[in-house]
This record gives structure tokens, C-alpha cells and sequence, in this order.
């Protein structure tokens, strides 16, 4: 199945300067406002990860969501004879990156694999899925594997939990902690890089990251132990937008035109050009 992709080239403004804060000069247009002039800006807001946001060899800005959002910006040029150009503005921390999508207002997008939940669709508008997830729990691989949650008190005893501060996995390693580690303390990390070479250096934590950050690290040598008992694959991703966002309809059109994007040719092909065959094959087995 081939995903309708044109040759139309898409002018994007790329800032590559991750610490600058937002630039708020840029304006963001509505859909209506879009459609109205013929064209227009959006922004897409991104948290920079291996394989999803990163800038290549050749200073290009690319990944498996960028790419997404750059084939929907396509998909409307070509649907409806637009203009619509991108801007690019990175946040290296998720809690900043978060808030700043929630607060804005008109064409803004964030990417920075945000887990779908109720909760927070009470203050966001999201895409449907495209990805599922699993969120996996790591130690330094001196630690032996364990079989169930009852082990941990014993195989994690003086290890100290390390959370990406504002996630889901955050929420996990404080039920772990509440429920398993009473006595153990937590630190934060502002990176997934962060967390795996952290856990990967010394036998001193144990932390939850997505199974596409552990694998890379692995397939790269990293002192890593998994521990599948502590898998959960619940999770789904989509592209964030401002709650009441009426780009919400045309996110949604573009994700199930041609047969559905995820379950597209061209998906399949960016998963396997940037996080490697085995690796998308993994996660794309849950739309399959």
C-alpha cells in the first residue's frame, strides 16, 4: 500500500539553537485562517530523540515525527492547492515542551511521543495514534533480571529510581517506589540519553524508558538489563496540538487517507529508515 506522497517541496524554517526559548514574533495560523489566504505558517514544537527529532549528518533536520508532520503539511498542500510552510522550534525539556503546546494557541504542533490519555485530552487535542509503545524498566546490567514486581525490595535494595521529570514514567517509578522501594530516593533527568548513560555508567539506578531508547542503547553496547516483567505496551502516541485546535479535523482526515497512514508503505519506510528494521519491525507488529 502506497501513501499518496507528492514531490511538492515544503519551505521550512529550521532553528537548530535547542536552548533559545520560543520564538513568539512567528504567527500561527488557523485552519480557517489558512484556508481563507490560501497558505500560511504552523509550528511544530519538538522535544530533539534519537530516530524521532535529530538533526542527520548533513545538519538536517529529520526523524520518524518530523517526517509525519512534514508528509501531513504535504498532504494538506496538495488536498486543498496550499501554501503552508513549517517552523521548527526544539525544547529540550518535556515539562516545557508540554506546557507550551497546552498555552498556545492556532497552527501549533508538538512531537515528543506524548502518551494519549484521557487526562490529558482535557487540556490538549491529539492526533490519532502513531505508534504503540512500550515502556520498559532498566537497571545497569549487573543487575539480575527479575521475574516480578515481589523481587524488587531485594534486587533493587540501595538503587535509586531516575525519572524523566513530567512523564508517565515518572508516575511508574513512584508507584514502584510507594509500593516496593519505600526507603529509596529519586533523582531527574532532563534527557532519555541522560537516563540511559546514567543507568548504563554504574550500578546505582533504575529508571523507565520507551523500548526504542533501551534498544538502541543495547544494539550499541550499553551495560543495560531489561526487565520484562516490568513491560507495559498500553501506551499510545499521537501529535499534540491546543485543546479545541481546528486543525484536530484535518490531522485526522490526513491520518486515514489512502488506507491509513500508520498502516502505509511510506510509514513503514520511515520506522525502518530511522530506528533500524528490527526495531520497527518490533513496534509495528501492534498495527499488524
Amino acid at each position: 500500500m502506497m501513501f499518496r506522497i507528492s514531490a511538492l517541496v515544503i519551505s521550512v524554517l529550521i532553528f537548530t539553537g535547542c536552548s533559545q526559548p520560543p520564538d513568539d514574533t512567528i504567527r500561527n495560523h488557523t485552519w480557517e485562517e489558512v484556508q481563507q489566504m490560501g497558505g500560511g505558517t504552523i509550528t511544530l514544537y519538538y522535544v530533539p530523540s534519537d530516530g524521532f527529532s535529530y538533526t542527520d549528518e548533513n545538519d538536517r533536520l529529520t526523524g520518524v515525527t518530523i517526517e509525519l508532520v512534514r508528509d501531513f503539511a504535504d498532504f494538506i498542500n496538495v488536498e486543498f492547492d496550499m501554501n503552508l510552510t513549517i517552523h521548527y522550534e526544539p525544547i529540550e525539556q518535556f515539562s516545557t515542551f508540554y506546557s507550551t503546546v497546552r498555552d498556545a494557541s492556532g497552527g501549533v504542533f508538538g512531537v515528543a511521543n506524548v502518551t494519549i490519555t484521557e487526562e490529558r485530552r482535557e487540556e490538549l487535542a491529539f492526533s490519532p495514534p502513531y505508534m504503540i509503545n512500550i515502556a520498559t524498566l532498566i537497571t545497569h546490567s549487573d543487575v539480575t533480571e527479575i521475574n516480578s514486581f515481589e523481587q524488587i525490595p531485594q534486587a533493587f535494595d540501595g538503587l535509586t529510581a531516575l525519572a524523566f521529570e513530567g512523564t508517565l514514567h515518572q508516575d511508574r517509578l513512584e508507584s514502584i517506589v510507594e509500593n516496593h522501594l519505600p526507603e529509596a530516593e529519586m533523582e531527574f533527568a532532563h534527557s532519555n540519553n541522560e537516563i540511559i548513560n546514567r543507568v548504563a555508567e554504574t550500578n546505582r539506578y533504575f529508571a523507565y524508558v520507551d523500548i526504542y531508547n533501551y534498544w538502541r542503547a543495547s544494539q550499541a553496547g550499553a551495560s543495560l538489563q531489561r526487565h520484562g516483567a516490568g513491560d507495559e505496551s498500553s501506551e499510545q502516541f499521537g501529535v499534540i496540538m491546543p485543546h479545541g485546535s481546528d486543525w484536530a479535523p484535518m490531522m485526522e482526515r490526513f491520518f486515514e487517507a489512502d488506507g491509513g497512514y500508520v498502516q502505509s508503505d511510506r510509514y513503514r519506510y520511515l520506522m525502518e529508515t530511522h530506528l533500524g528494521e528490527e526495531l520497527a519491525s518490533l513496534l509495528l507488529a501492534e498495527w499488524y
